[in-house]
């Protein structure tokens, strides 16, 4: 009796497992009911590289104290790349007064390379590209490259 209760235990779980299984099984797909609609895919993305490098000084106390070196690139909709050349020069000026101005509240000092600080310096360059490019136009604006030499 002690060998069949175990094996009479099993059996009933077993059977109580399948059975549920079967009771919830979910129903045969209905052949007269539409497909769902397709999910429309994501617009694709292109990626303009800045052609150089933007050097942003960092100055303490009238003394320039560390470099920041950094590289670019500009996420767009398809077929705008041109357009973003076209304006490079635009857009290099107004991605350096940000970078500047971000040196000259201490964005580049410290852990300038934490998380928080460099999204608030991507927002301001997405922004400024947004507002030469003009909407629908840049996507975002990716940080490369960076590197801090100081002295």
């Amino acid at each position: 009796m002690q060998k069949i209760l175990p094996i009479l235990l099993l059996l009933i779980g077993l059977g109580a497992g399948l059975g549920g299984g079967f009771a919830l099984r979910p129903p045969p797909p209905d052949e007269k009911a539409e497909a769902p609609p397709p999910v429309p895919e994501e617009i694709g993305a292109e990626y303009v590289k800045m052609n150089n490098q933007f050097v942003v000084p960092v100055v303490h106390q009238g003394l320039i104290s560390a470099l920041v070196v950094m590289s670019l690139s500009i996420e767009t909709l398809p077929g705008k790349t041109a357009e973003i050349y076209s304006k490079e020069p635009k857009l290099r000026d107004s991605f350096l007064q940000v970078l500047f101005d971000h040196a000259n509240i201490g964005g580049f000092d410290g852990a300038f390379t934490d998380p928080h600080v460099l999204d608030v310096l991507r927002n301001g360059l997405r922004e400024m590209a947004e507002k030469v490019m003009g909407d629908g136009v840049v996507k975002d604006v990716l940080i490369i490259e960076i590197a801090r030499q100081d002295y």
